[in-house]
């Protein structure tokens, strides 16, 4: 069993920790002339590998600062989800070799940016290095789609309130006030993984009962075992935003938030190992076992289904709810895409 549940935490981590890296605060609106950068180089990188990951020895994540985007074996829809803000099932019309999840080629990319550039109009002169080398050409369109709607149950929340965040500490950039987080790097703790930087910084911790992740838009997370095989997770300071994000990874189908909860709250899930194991082969890893169940093969149709999944009645015990409804979903068409870039 120890084996077994170092094996799913590492699986569950990645997880999060590729979907932490992919979503972040919406983007600023595009400027009437596209940003581009100085100068880019895009190379090819391995295959992401999950030990590496948590040994601190991948080059992995996006970092930005006032010089340069340093990004680690990404892949293309990893790069469309971060130029554009959106989330994978926003994206439609991709060739079938664009939704291979771990399997997906990967680049590493390092651009230079003009003076004077911010992490936002970092995201837009992605878009146009996207446009340029992966020669991508999209339009937007507004869809009635299936979603599941995370609102309130009867008998209200389950769940407490996080305490307030503490003021900001003055940074290196700027001793007598909070600087530009892009470009501050926090030492890292021992025992500590990190990659990316700023609002992308993704930290792992193995701990004694299973293991720690944090970043700024999630906040900490730890995976302990849980009932029946499963897992726990608690997470210190999670949004209803941030909850619905995670659960579209589990169900198959959008989440969309509509509690009205604008805080940040303690909120624990259980996640039994099917449930894990349905995501990861989502995302096209091979986790090196065998499906537990027969329709463990095919996560979207068993997640989906209120009446079987256990992450329905984990979101319950939460005093919250996920109503089937169809809602008009702001999505990216892609009409073009190549999957080599040109040469540098």
């Amino acid at each position: 069993m120890k084996n077994s549940f170092k094996t799913f935490t590492r699986i569950a981590l990645v997880v999060l920790a590729l979907a932490g890296l992919a979503f972040g605060q919406p983007a600023a609106a595009p400027s009437s002339a596209p940003l581009s950068f100085e100068v880019a180089s895009i190379k090819p990188s391995g295959p992401l590998d999950p030990a590496a990951i948590m040994s601190g020895k991948a080059h992995v994540g996006i970092t930005v600062d006032k010089a340069r985007v340093d990004v680690g074996s990404a892949n293309l829809m990893g790069l469309i989800c971060w130029a554009y803000k959106v989330k994978p099932y926003q994206v439609s019309g991709n060739p079938e070799w664009l939704n291979l999840g771990m399997n997906a080629d990967r680049f590493d990319i390092v651009a230079k940016m003009p003076d004077g550039a911010t992490e936002a109009q970092a995201q837009e002169m992605m878009q146009t290095l996207l446009s340029e080398r992966f020669q991508l050409r999209l339009h937007h369109e507004k869809k009635d789609v299936p979603v599941f709607a995370l609102v309130v149950g009867k008998a209200g929340p389950k769940f407490q309130e996080a305490a307030p965040d503490p003021p900001a500490a003055p940074s290196a950039a700027d001793p007598g006030g909070p600087g530009d987080s892009a470009s501050v790097k926090p030492p890292t703790a021992k025992g500590e993984v990190a990659f990316g930087s700023g609002d992308n910084r993704v930290t792992m911790k193995q701990t004694g009962g299973g293991m720690a992740i944090s970043s700024k838009e999630t906040g900490p997370i730890r995976m302990t075992p849980g009932e029946n095989g499963g897992f726990r997770m608690e997470a210190d300071k999670m949004t209803m935003e941030m909850l619905a994000n995670m659960l579209s990874q589990y169900v198959g189908r959008p989440v969309v938030d509509l509690t009205e909860l604008k805080g940040k709250y303690k909120v624990s899930l259980e996640l039994s190992m099917d449930t894990l194991l349905a995501a990861a082969r989502a995302m096209g890893m091979n986790t090196g076992m065998p499906s537990p169940a027969a329709n463990a093969a095919r996560p979207a149709e068993a997640a989906s289904d209120p009446s079987g999944g256990s992450i329905f009645d984990s979101v319950q015990r939460l005093g919250l709810k996920l109503d089937s409804r169809k809602l008009p979903y702001d999505t990216l068409v892609i009409d073009h895409v190549e999957k080599t870039p040109t040469e540098n």
